[in-house]
């Protein structure tokens, strides 16, 4: 199994960039749970959900294409954009990514 490069930024203020390993065939969501990052997943990481949205900075050619599911799932996320896929969804193939997590504070009480 290869181990990648998993660059995550913060839009949050106060919040350093951070990179962690990624297996491939992993999840950005996967890794953010299992370093303690707060990355919402109101459907429990299943894809029904829009919470744990992400921007894609580098390596999109690197993850799993996006299905229609997720598309439409991505047009509800909040600020979504060109470059947006959901964390759990987000699952490296091969090689290094970079992400963006946008601020998180604004989901609460969600």
């Amino acid at each position: 199994m290869s181990i990648f490069k998993l660059k995550i930024n913060f839009e949050e203020q106060g919040k350093e960039p951070i990179e962690l390993p990624i297996a491939g065939g992993e999840s950005v969501l996967d890794v953010c749970l299992d370093h303690g990052i707060e990355l919402q997943h109101n459907c429990g990481g299943v894809c029904g959900c829009s919470t744990c949205h992400v921007y894609v900075n580098k390596g999109m050619d690197d993850i799993q294409e996006i299905s229609d599911k997720e598309e439409d799932f991505i047009d509800r996320a909040v600020r979504p954009r060109i470059t947006s896929r959901l964390g759990c969804q987000c699952v490296v193939v091969n090689g290094d990514i970079e992400v963006t997590i946008p601020d998180q504070s604004e989901f609460l009480g969600h």
